[in-house]
C-alpha cells in the first residue's frame, strides 16, 4: 500500500489548499467590512469534489478515476449579490467570523488526519 500516494492523502492535500483559499477570502472580506460597494467573496469546493468523485466511482477503473477527480477538482470563488447595507457592502461580519472559526477547526482536523497517517508510516518504517 502506498500511503504517500494514496487517494486519502491526495484528498487531504486538496482540502488543505481549498481551506487556505477559503480562509484567505474570509480574511479579505473581514478586512473590507467598511469598504463601500465591496462584495463578499464565497469559496466553494465540496460540492464540485463530491460530483467529481461520484462520477469517478461509476468508472471501470474507480481508483484511478478517483485520483484524477481529486486532482482536477477546483474551488470556485463567487461574489453573492446579497446586500443589506446602505453602503452596498456585502460583508456580514458576524457570518464571516463564524466561517473563519469553522474553517480553522476544519484546518486543525485536516492537519491531525495527515499527522495520524504519517505517524502510521513512521511506525511502519521503525518497526
Amino acid at each position: 500500500m502506498n500511503i504517500l500516494g494514496s487517494n486519502n492523502l491526495r484528498m487531504m492535500e486538496r482540502s488543505l489548499e481549498f481551506l487556505w483559499a477559503k480562509q484567505t477570502a474570509i480574511l479579505d472580506n473581514i478586512s473590507n467590512v467598511e469598504t463601500p460597494n465591496y462584495k463578499a467573496k464565497l469559496v466553494t469546493f465540496e460540492e464540485h469534489l463530491q460530483q467529481q468523485i461520484e462520477s469517478a466511482q461509476r468508472s471501470t477503473r474507480p481508483q484511478a478515476a478517483i485520483r484524477d477527480a481529486i486532482a482536477q477538482a477546483e474551488w470556485t470563488v463567487t461574489e453573492p449579490q446579497e446586500v443589506t447595507r446602505m453602503d452596498e457592502n456585502g460583508v456580514n461580519l458576524t457570518e464571516q467570523s463564524v466561517e473563519m472559526v469553522r474553517t480553522a477547526y476544519q484546518l486543525q482536523y485536516a492537519y491531525q488526519a495527515i499527522s495520524s497517517d504519517l505517524a502510521v508510516l513512521r511506525t511502519a518504517i521503525r518497526g
